[in-house]
This record gives C-alpha cells, sequence and structure tokens, in this order.
C-alpha cells in the first residue's frame, strides 16, 4: 500500500513521462488521490480527460449504487444476513408466463448500472445478469405459465411465483424485500416496497433475472409461433401482435383471461390447435 501510495505521489510530480496506459492501471489499482486526480484533469492529452470522466462517471454510479443498499442495511443491522429481494416480469403481456426471481446478494456488492430493469438496456441487462448469476448467494427463478394465470388469475399467479422462488433458494434468507406486493405467509420479517427495483439493489437484481429470463424465453416461442412476432414485443399487447391474434387466434401461450382474447374465444370451451 505504501509503495502504491509513493508511486501515485511520483507520478503526480511528473505525469507527462507516464503513458495513457500506465496512468490506466493507477486508477485500476484504486490509489487515486484528489491530488492526483486534479493531476490528471489538467494533463492536455485527450485520452487522459477520458479516463478522468470515466473515473468520475464510476464514483458516481458507485454512490448511486450504495444508496440502493439502505433496506438492506436496515435489515443487516438487525443481525439479518440473508436479505433476498423478489420481483417480476410479465405481468401485462397477453401471452407467455408471468416470470419471477429472488435474489441475495452479498454485502454491499457493487454492480454497475445496476436498475430498475425496465430503465436500462437489453445489453446492460445481459451483462448484469452474468455479474448476479456469478456473484450472488443465492438466486432461484420460477415461471407460472399462461394457462396457471387463466385459472387463478394473474395477481394470484405472481403471488404463488413468489413463494415458490423465496422457498426455493439454495441458502434461506433470514429477510425478504419484494416489490409492491406483500406477502402474508413468510416465516421471516419482510418489507413490500412501491417501486422497489428502483430503491433496492437486491430487488433490481431480482428483476432483472426475471426479464432476462422471460425474455429469452419468449425469444424460444418466437421460433415455435413465427406469426406472432414474440421477439420484437415479447408478448405485449402491440399493434403487430393484436393483428396477428386477429389474424390466427389464439396460440396456446396466449393467456385467455386476457382482453382482447377472452372476446375472441370462448373459454369454457376447448379450443383445438
Amino acid at each position: 500500500m505504501k509503495f502504491l501510495q509513493k508511486m501515485v505521489k511520483k507520478v503526480v510530480n511528473d505525469l507527462s513521462k507516464y503513458t495513457i496506459k500506465q496512468v490506466e492501471e493507477f486508477f485500476a489499482q484504486g490509489q487515486v488521490t484528489e491530488e492526483f486526480l486534479a493531476a490528471c484533469a489538467q494533463d492536455s492529452r485527450k485520452a487522459m480527460g477520458t479516463l478522468v470522466r470515466r473515473y468520475q462517471r464510476e464514483q458516481q454510479d458507485r454512490l448511486r449504487v450504495s444508496e440502493l443498499y439502505s433496506y438492506e442495511r436496515e435489515f443487516w443491522a438487525k443481525g439479518c444476513d440473508l436479505v433476498a429481494g423478489v420481483d417480476e416480469a410479465g405481468r401485462g403481456p397477453l401471452a407467455g408466463p408471468v416470470s419471477v426471481a429472488a435474489v441475495i446478494l452479498p454485502y454491499e456488492l457493487y454492480l454497475p448500472k445496476i436498475n430498475d430493469s425496465k430503465k436500462i438496456s437489453a445489453k446492460v441487462r445481459e451483462e448484469l445478469y452474468d455479474e448476479i448469476m456469478a456473484k450472488a448467494v443465492a438466486v432461484k427463478a420460477v415461471f407460472v405459465d399462461a394457462k396457471t394465470i387463466d385459472r387463478v388469475n394473474i395477481y394470484q399467479a405472481t403471488i404463488n411465483g413468489m413463494y415458490e422462488s423465496i422457498f426455493g433458494l439454495e441458502q434461506e434468507p433470514q429477510a425478504v424485500l419484494i416489490d409492491a406486493v406483500k406477502l402474508e405467509n413468510l416465516n421471516v420479517p419482510s418489507l413490500s416496497i412501491i417501486k422497489g427495483d428502483a430503491k433496492s439493489a437486491s430487488i433490481a437484481a431480482a428483476s432483472i433475472i426475471a426479464k432476462v429470463n422471460r425474455d429469452r424465453l419468449m425469444d424460444e416461442y418466437d421460433k415455435k409461433y413465427p406469426e406472432y412476432g414474440f421477439a420484437h414485443h415479447k408478448g405485449y399487447g402491440t399493434a403487430e401482435h393484436i393483428a396477428a391474434l386477429r389474424q390466427y387466434g389464439p396460440c396456446p401461450i396466449h393467456r385467455k383471461s386476457f382482453e382482447p382474447i377472452r372476446s375472441m374465444v370462448d373459454v369454457s370451451m376447448q379450443i383445438p390447435y
């Protein structure tokens, strides 16, 4: 540590002697003092300015992500080391399952750009998905299919999926954070948070797992039922999807209790496919 500090001080005294790659390594080692950052900011090289801005953006994102652990910290302070976040994806579509996930993250894990899955790009979701799966203490993801949704309704299907994901975690959680809905039958403390996927890192992680899993599944369904365009709209009621429904009728993964499908078929009859 002292050696690195001496090296940083040496770099600051004559920054021009060091290549951009060498300076980048100092940033990567985390030995960034205010003096070092100021020297880099004053350097005339364009690439140096890029390094400084990138570092500043990362620091801002680290602060933002740290704030997303406020609910987790409340439980950690009470001795609940394993806090699960739970969320769903796909309550609103006309086709496909509702996807649910429960995730337990390690203490203060920094996941760059983590947020409500709806607020980040598909590319970032995929990157975060891989990192969450690699670094989480435990992850459990489930699907509740369209037939079950039609039988019990979408709200109850979501609740059932949340319980299944929580109880299916390899490590039993000591507390649970839930996006929006309340789960009355847990045997551990829990907290329901409105828009929790934008307020809790654990819930945000669960929303990403649920969203990516569902999108991948709908891409597979697109290959099986190409006439509906599932790869484009993921089962949501877009104009393209409604037009396909009117032309071809519903397929086996459509939710027949949802409008306008409900008006197209008699849900009390078995529909031949």
